[in-house]
């Protein structure tokens, strides 16, 4: 491989080393599970729960009781065990 395409690469995997090195503690990472999980039940029953809300909406942090309470209010049996999950 040639010398500069090397050096290149070289710095590109220092970044991504460092970046990955990042250390959350148990709470933060447990936020951010219940947040991607709620985004994933919004998308999944968002004609049954959601469908008064836009389509593409961005689940925060915020909006875990709220996504919790619709999904266990107008879902199924299914979406209720999700909602349950999601709660903070």
């Amino acid at each position: 491989m040639e010398t500069p395409i090397r050096r290149y690469l070289a710095a590109i995997g220092r970044k991504g080393g460092a970046r990955s090195r990042r250390t959350l503690d148990s709470e933060t990472a447990r936020q951010m599970v219940m947040v991607r999980e709620a985004g994933r039940a919004y998308r999944r029953f968002h004609t049954l729960c959601f469908w008064s809300y836009r389509p593409d909406l961005v689940i925060t942090r915020d909006d875990l009781p709220w996504v919790a309470e619709q999904l266990m209010k107008h879902g199924n049996r299914e979406a209720w065990l999700i909602g349950r999950r999601v709660c903070p």
